[in-house]
C-alpha cells in the first residue's frame, strides 16, 4: 500500500484522529498535514492543496484522505490539482467503484454525514483495492485527457 497523506478541517478532527488510529493498526505510513484542533480556523481549500501538493512531490507514489463537514469541498478543492483524483463516498458501493473505476488517488469523506464506524469502513475497503483496467479504462483516460487540456489552458 502507498503512503497516506491524510488532512482535514475542523468539523473532522476527531474522524481524522480515528482514522490515523486505524492507518497505525494496518501499518500504513502516514502523513499528517493538519489540522489538529477544533479551533483552527484553516480552512478545507488549505488542507486540501496541502495533501494534493505532498502526493505531486511524491510523484503519485502517496495517496490521500480528506475529511471535513461532508467532503464535498475537499473533493473539489484537492481536484484542482493535476493528477489527483478524489471522490468523495459515503457508502461502499462508491467506495469501491472510485477505487476500481475511477482509479482515484484521494478519498474524502464527511464528519457531519458519516458514523464513524462507517467511515472508518469506507477508508478500509478504499485502502484494500486497486484500480482494475477493463471497461472504465477509455473513461478514466478521457478524463485525464480531459485535464491535461484544461492545465494546458491555464498554464
Amino acid at each position: 500500500m502507498k503512503p497516506i497523506v491524510i488532512g482535514c478541517d475542523n468539523a473532522a478532527v476527531e474522524l481524522k484522529n480515528q482514522i490515523i488510529a486505524l492507518l497505525i493498526k494496518k501499518e500504513i505510513p502516514y502523513e499528517d498535514v493538519g489540522v489538529n484542533s477544533t479551533a483552527d480556523e484553516e480552512m478545507y481549500p488549505a488542507v486540501a492543496g496541502k495533501v494534493a501538493h505532498k502526493i505531486i512531490e511524491s510523484d503519485y507514489k502517496k495517496e490521500g484522505i480528506l475529511v471535513c463537514g461532508t467532503g464535498i469541498g475537499m473533493a473539489i478543492a484537492a481536484n484542482k490539482y493535476p493528477g489527483i483524483y478524489a471522490a468523495v463516498c459515503h457508502d461502499i458501493f462508491s467506495a469501491e467503484r472510485a477505487r476500481l473505476s475511477n482509479d482515484t488517488n484521494v478519498l474524502t469523506m464527511g464528519a457531519r454525514v458519516l458514523a464513524p464506524q462507517l467511515a472508518l469502513k469506507l477508508v478500509e475497503t478504499w485502502l484494500d483495492l486497486e484500480f482494475v483496467p477493463g471497461n472504465s479504462t477509455p473513461k478514466v483516460e478521457k478524463i485525464k485527457d480531459i485535464e491535461k487540456e484544461n492545465f494546458k489552458l491555464i498554464s
